[in-house]
């Protein structure tokens, strides 16, 4: 595991780079998994999750080895900022990063909540061969939007809610995961209906550490054996 300080452009400030390789294995060429985080939180947050042992553990099953990339992000991984936008950094200096490690750009995705949004926002551009979602923070009105106070009016949000263009996902693998007592259980299970996605797990569990660290064996074990 390494953290290294990068200059972001695109955001206009420095940020973490977290990187996650299977114990024992030479990091050097390894498809990498795309992680983001949610809203509040930052790279390190997949560290107090335990990602790299479970990384580990995944690849010890019989996963071929992958690398876990997470990097700061903000504001639902959108450019509610010219200043600052996220997704401009994952997809034109995030590769850039990982080349100069010996790593490959991402094949594959996954978030939790406003890294859940992230992550189906940057696998609609990217042609990945996986993405997965754990408590993703979708929302299914402008209404609940605007109460988050991010986006800058309706048309944003329009031109990024992932529930809004379903269709453009459905040649990807998705994962969707959220315990039934989240508050966006109502939201993944519209996604559900919407893109029949390839994992629908839906199972007791809340929008806490406790319920992402449950299910993150599973989420690196489909992202990790598609990327």
């Amino acid at each position: 595991m390494t953290i290294q300080r990068m200059r972001s452009a695109a955001r206009g400030k420095d940020v973490d780079l977290v990187l996650v390789t299977p114990e024992g294995v030479a990091a050097a060429g390894l498809p990498v998994v795309l992680a983001l985080h949610g809203r509040g939180a930052n790279a390190r947050t997949f560290l107090d999750l335990g990602l790299p042992a479970v990384l580990t553990e995944a690849v010890r099953s019989g996963v071929p080895p992958f690398a876990v990339a997470a990097v700061d992000g903000d504001h639902y991984w959108v450019a509610t900022d010219p200043a600052d936008d996220p997704q401009k950094m994952l997809t034109d200096e995030l590769p850039g990063w990982l080349a100069q490690v010996d790593l490959k750009p991402p094949s594959a995705a996954f978030g939790i909540s406003m890294g859940g949004f992230g992550a189906l926002r940057y696998a609609r551009d990217r042609g990945l061969k996986a993405v997965a979602t754990a408590s993703a923070a979708l929302f299914v009105s402008w209404s609940d939007a605007k109460a988050r106070k991010v986006f800058r009016d309706e048309t944003q949000w329009r031109d990024h809610e992932p529930l809004l263009h379903t269709a453009a996902l459905r040649a990807t693998p998705t994962g969707i995961w959220c315990g039934t007592s989240d508050p966006f259980i109502t939201a993944a299970r519209k996604y559900r209906q919407a893109a029949t996605p390839e994992v629908v797990e839906l199972s007791a569990g809340a929008h806490t550490e406790k319920y992402w660290t449950r299910v993150l064996p599973e989420i690196l074990t489909f992202t990790g054996t598609r990327a």
